[in-house]
């Protein structure tokens, strides 16, 4: 596990994100070709830094200090974390050594039902998750809404 703090949704069904090749997550990413990106949210912000400041290569148990339990995807060779609650499960398409950008193919997506509202669709009200403010090096809740989209636009027009 670690903490990567640059990364996006590149397509519908792709992820890109700017991993340093000296984490042990990397090295596993680069050998299994498949892996996963949990989503951290409030509730798991100490144990989300935890894992992004501590190294695997130093510290092999990282993960049981976390409190977190681990099941392996259905869907690829690669962890879940079960107290993590959304993790995009993905296949790697390439690895750029120069750049340190990986791009992967989105294969599944696994969401804890406790943060999905009464239409079965995600509600970041009660998700919670986190953003890497590296400005200020914080981290901070996403979720209050503040316009509409596709439609708030339309007033100007």
């Amino acid at each position: 596990a670690m903490n990567a703090a640059w990364g996006m949704i590149s397509d519908v069904d792709k992820v890109t994100i700017c991993l340093d090749a000296r984490h042990k997550t990397v090295k596993n990413i680069m050998e299994k070709k498949e892996f996963t990106v949990s989503m951290a949210d409030a509730k798991n912000v100490v144990a989300a830094d935890y894992v992004g400041i501590v190294s695997g290569n130093d510290v092999p148990d990282k993960v049981s200090k976390t409190g977190w339990h681990v099941t392996k995807s259905e869907f690829v060779d690669a962890p879940i974390f079960e107290e993590l609650p959304m993790t995009l499960e993905c296949k790697m398409l390439t690895f750029d050594k120069e750049t340190e950008l990986l791009t992967a193919k989105i294969i599944n997506i696994s969401v804890d039902e406790s943060i999905l509202n009464e239409k079965g669709k995600i509600d970041l009200d009660k998700f919670k998750p986190i953003a890497y403010d590296s400005v200020n090096h914080d981290y901070r809740v996403l979720g209050e809404k503040v316009g509409n989209a596709f439609k708030d636009g339309k007033q100007l027009g």
